[in-house]
This record gives C-alpha cells, sequence and structure tokens, in this order.
C-alpha cells in the first residue's frame, strides 16, 4: 500500500484560503519553479492560455480538467497562474492535508480544499458546485482522480467533475447567472537526459532484487518487458495463478484484477462490477475503509480490511501497465515512465529523473449544458472531455524523442 495514501483518522473538511494574493504572490515569487527544479523540471511551456482568459474574462463558471500522468501536476500547473495571472481552486485528495503543519498552510494559500476519496463527500462537492456558480476563480479538478503514471493513455474518468459542472450550469441557468465551461487541459513530460543512463541504475537494483545478473547485455526495451513479466508472475503465483504463456499481457492482468476485486465487490457490494477498475476500486474504498478511520474494529478486523485495501491498490499497479506500451510507439518517455513505476510499485518511491520538461496545453471551452440525460449509458459531458484530452495526448505524442537501442 503506498504510504500515506489513506489515513486512519476521521475525516473533516479543508477549506482553501479564501483569498487570491497569497497565491498569487507565491507564484510571482517563482515558489512553484524551486519546488519543480526540485523534480528533475527545468522548464515549462504553457500554450494555448488566452482560452481560459477569454472564458474568465466573460464571467463563465470555469473548470479545469487536465489529465494526471505525474504527481508533480499540481505544481507544474501553477505556471497556467503565473502566465495568465488568474489564481484557481484545487480539489486535492484529503491525504495531502496531513503531511505536515507546512504542506497543509501552503497547499491551502495555492486554493486547495480537502476531498474524501474513501467516502461520500458532500461538503467538498457542494463547495466545489459554488466556486462555479460564483465564477470568481475557476476550479481545477483532475478527472482521472489519481495519478495515472502514463502520459499518453488515460484511466476511466471519474463522475464527480462532470456531476459537479452539471449541475452548477443548472443553477446557473435557473438564476440568469452565465454559463459553466469546461477546458480540457494536456500535460506533457518531456525527459531530455539520456535514456540508458537514467534507466540502468533501476533496472540493476530491480535485477538484483529478483537475484538476478545484470542484464546489460540485452536490449533495454527487451530488459525492461522481462523484469515486468518477471514481476507479474511472482504476483500470480501469490493468489493462486497459474502461468499460461498463451494468454496475452492484457488477460493476464485481467485475470489477476479480478482475482483481487470480485471477491472483495462480492463481499462488500454483493456483486461484481464491469465498471472501469479506478471506479471499482473506489466503490469498494467507500466501504472498506470508512469504519477503519473511526478506530472501532477490532486489531483482527483492522488488519483483514488493511489487507483488503492492499488488494485494491495492487489492483490499480497492474491497470497502470498498458499492453504494447513500449512497442506500439517507442519513445524515450515511455520507457522511462515505466522504469519509474516498476521502482515505485517495488519500492513505494522512484528517483528522480532529470532534466524534465513539460508542456501545459488547454484545449477550447466545452459549454455544460444544464440539462442532463438521465437514461443515457454514459456521462456525455464526461465522454467529450475524455475525447478532447485524447485528442490532445495524441497531438502532444509528437514533441516526445523515439527510442532508438543506439
Amino acid at each position: 500500500m503506498q504510504d500515506g495514501v489513506l489515513i486512519e483518522k476521521p475525516y473533516r473538511f479543508v477549506a482553501p484560503v479564501a483569498a487570491a494574493w497569497p497565491a498569487k504572490t507565491l507564484v510571482r515569487l517563482g515558489v512553484h519553479r524551486y519546488l519543480l527544479r526540485n523534480r528533475g523540471i527545468t522548464a515549462v511551456e504553457v500554450r494555448n492560455q488566452d482560452r481560459l482568459a477569454r472564458s474568465v474574462a466573460a464571467g463563465h463558471g470555469v473548470m479545469l480538467t487536465p489529465n494526471h500522468p505525474r504527481t508533480s501536476d499540481p505544481i507544474v500547473i501553477c505556471e497556467l497562474i503565473a502566465r495568465t495571472g488568474i489564481p484557481f481552486y484545487t480539489m486535492a485528495s484529503w491525504h495531502l492535508f496531513n503531511q505536515s503543519a507546512r504542506d497543509t498552510f501552503a497547499i491551502r494559500v495555492m486554493g486547495a480544499f480537502s476531498v474524501n476519496r474513501e467516502g461520500l463527500d458532500k461538503t467538498a462537492v457542494d463547495f466545489a458546485i459554488k466556486i462555479l456558480q460564483n465564477a470568481r476563480r475557476p476550479l481545477l479538478i483532475f478527472p482521472e482522480g489519481t495519478t495515472s503514471r502514463t502520459n499518453d493513455q488515460l484511466m476511466a474518468l471519474m463522475d464527480g467533475p462532470a456531476f459537479i459542472a452539471q449541475t452548477a450550469a443548472k443553477r446557473r441557468a435557473k438564476s440568469s447567472s452565465g454559463k459553466v465551461v469546461v477546458h480540457p487541459i494536456g500535460i506533457r513530460y518531456l525527459f531530455d537526459g539520456d535514456i540508458h543512463a537514467a534507466c540502468d541504475p533501476v533496472l540493476a537494483t530491480i535485477e538484483n532484487k529478483l537475484t538476478w545478473r545484470r542484464q546489460t547485455d540485452a536490449p533495454l526495451v527487451d530488459r525492461i518487458v522481462k523484469i515486468g513479466d518477471a514481476l507479474l508472475r511472482l504476483k500470480e503465483l501469490q493468489y493462486g495463478i497459474l502461468p499460461d504463456n498463451h494468454l496475452t499481457l492484457k488477460q493476464r492482468q485481467n485475470n489477476l484484477v479480478n482475482r483481487l476485486l470480485c471477491p472483495l465487490e462480492k463481499q462488500w457490494l454483493g456483486a461484481t462490477s464491469e465498471a472501469g477498475i479506478a471506479i471499482r476500486i473506489k466503490n469498494l474504498r467507500v466501504k472498506i475503509f470508512p469504519d477503519l478511520s473511526l478506530n472501532k474494529l477490532s486489531p483482527a478486523e483492522r488488519q483483514r480490511r488493511w489487507q483488503q485495501l492492499e488488494d485494491t491498490y495492487l489492483a490499480q499497479q497492474v491497470d497502470c501497465y498498458p499492453e504494447q506500451y513500449l512497442t506500439e510507439h517507442p519513445s524515450v518517455d515511455r520507457i522511462l515512465e515505466t522504469v519509474e513505476k516498476l521502482e515505485e510499485d517495488l519500492t513505494n518511491q522512484s528517483r528522480i529523473h532529470k532534466p524534465m520538461r513539460v508542456i501545459i496545453d488547454v484545449d477550447e471551452a466545452i459549454e455544460v449544458s444544464p440539462q442532463r440525460q438521465r437514461d443515457a449509458k454514459s456521462n456525455a459531458l464526461s465522454d467529450q472531455i475524455k475525447s478532447r484530452l485524447e485528442i490532445k495526448l495524441n497531438a502532444l505524442q509528437s514533441q516526445t524523442r523515439p527510442f532508438t537501442e543506439d
């Protein structure tokens, strides 16, 4: 289980600092750029920020919905404030407010407010709706709900952002206050260093943990695939899944994910689900976790539930390795992402690799209809946000360096 993501104490809503000038001051002083340099990020390019400026000038309630490939995304997006002079509110996971008093104060100053991802947080949802209703500052929500760790592919989007935007649009329409719009934002990381020099120490460490000799003579992609296959096989054996060389990677991943989640879904939800992995995990954690935070369970029950939560986290990890990701469009960035994920999944942390630069590209506004189609199988606004993000990320792929073994 990733350290610190689930906090075993009762949730309480944490509001942002309402005044905008502290956030503007911190950005003007370049505090976010200092933090980015510590993460190996040397440059941030912002494109089409005028689209956001026009929506704010028009008085619209504005929601920003970036993809979420890395934990540094909230810091990176501060460069959009620097270029536009427009601060915004951000919905952030509650665990981020439980790291230190200094960090909590800093993210509140930057406009962040908490949301309980492991519960039904009506307070946070109502607060977000009111932000869009009042239209004083834009609202930023990462619609994937968690870090995807794959810059070129999205996870399934959560239902919350579309619900918030549509509810706010309905209320604004009733009061003749104006429109609500959504700006999808593409975030693209680009590694400018030596990919072999970056990956070799990480892979050597993992090979050592597997009691292997260093595979330095193997092509880099083959070396990564071999390690990934070994780690997946170890997990399959742990959960009683026998090796089957006829299965594709995706089939193996699905088998393991279902072995992890289906028994939990039957126990806690009464039936298995065909929803996306992120949504399945959220539905389970909403049931499993709240009693843990109240400190009313026996030691044995506490241990059992933490083991179940660890299984949900493993399912999330397994799902973050798309099939053919390294071979479909071989690039320096996809290779580095995969190596970083392997290290993080084994050790709960990954090394910083530099130099890294980032592109932030703001998409055209999507006007949110105040009318919701209640009988539709999927949410039209969520589908539109996802489609726009996928188009944006596909376009940004052209910026990455193709990988060659030479």
